[in-house]
């Protein structure tokens, strides 16, 4: 087994120098555009962020590839080989970071022949940072996380996230899956506006599970590795093995609680990043 401890340390510096340029970028005016909705926003500093973090790794490994968000948007195909591959969300949360919510991220993922070996997740205003190696653990500002082993769902807090799809027929099934969950009875559902900070509260505990049709890799990339490290599950919504290009995700603290969510979710189709990166066809 490759040892990927230098790849981890990297990440963990590049991510720490992104998160101190987005705190100073969210003081200063933004130029505000869209992509593939009007609600789908981007930044200048986005892609500032981004080229930071793929010049510094490909100086430093330069027979590695690349997966990143505003790459993408641009016309880069989105494709993951079994190349060393490091997936990259610059600002997870640009609509929170345009109206200076504190829920912003930055989001470094890594894999190897198609399989997540680490992940690193900066909290921007916090400082909070999460960092996970395959088979090595999950770890908050150094401390170990440990997910929820709540198993009854009545007793769970969940967290989702809406989607650039805002069309009646996508907002009906989004809001009737919430009603299903809302009814179980479950502790109550929460929408913070960063996937990857939500994610991170599965592992940490705070939450009991996390559902979302309309993600990207990028989301999932490095908070399914810190995940499954801290003891829970990151599955498909149809209750199978995660497929990363696939915009869907369950991530939940056990089996059961993932199982549960899986039975009640009515599918929402965004298309995939490799074939259909907007979504909208």
């Amino acid at each position: 087994m490759e040892d990927w401890s230098d790849c981890l340390d990297v990440a963990v510096q590049i991510a720490r120098r992104a998160g101190q340029v987005v705190q100073s970028a969210v003081k200063q005016e933004k130029r505000v555009s869209s992509k593939s909705t009007p609600t789908d926003l981007v930044t200048e500093a986005d892609h500032q962020v981004e080229e930071l973090i793929i010049s510094t790794l490909r100086e430093k490994y330069p027979s590695h590839r690349f997966i990143g968000e505003e790459s993408s948007a641009a016309g880069v195909k989105c494709e993951l080989t079994d190349a060393p591959t490091w997936i990259i969300d610059p600002i997870d949360g640009t609509c929170n970071f345009v109206h200076s919510f504190p829920m912003v991220a930055v989001s470094i993922g890594f894999a190897v022949r198609k399989e997540l070996e680490l992940g690193v997740i900066y909290h921007c205003f916090d400082g909070t940072l999460y960092t996970a190696r395959k088979g090595h653990g999950a770890f908050c500002n150094g401390v170990r996380l440990q997910v929820s082993k709540e198993k009854d769902v009545s007793k769970a807090l969940i967290l989702t996230e809406i989607g650039a799809k805002r069309d009646p027929a996508t907002l009906d099934i989004f809001s009737g899956n919430m009603k299903k969950l809302l009814s179980a009875p479950t502790h109550g559902v929460r929408i913070i506006g960063s996937s990857t900070l939500a994610l991170c509260h599965i592992a940490s505990g705070a939450a009991e599970a996390y559902y979302q049709y309309g993600l990207h890799c990028w989301d999932i990339a490095a908070a399914a590795v810190i995940i499954r490290e801290a003891g829970g599950y990151v599955i498909d919504t149809t209750g199978g093995p995660l497929d990363l290009m696939s915009r869907r995700v369950v991530a939940a603290g056990t089996r059961e609680i993932a199982d549960y969510m899986v039975k009640q979710l009515q599918p929402i189709n965004y298309g995939r990043d490799d074939t259909d990166p907007d979504g909208l066809a």
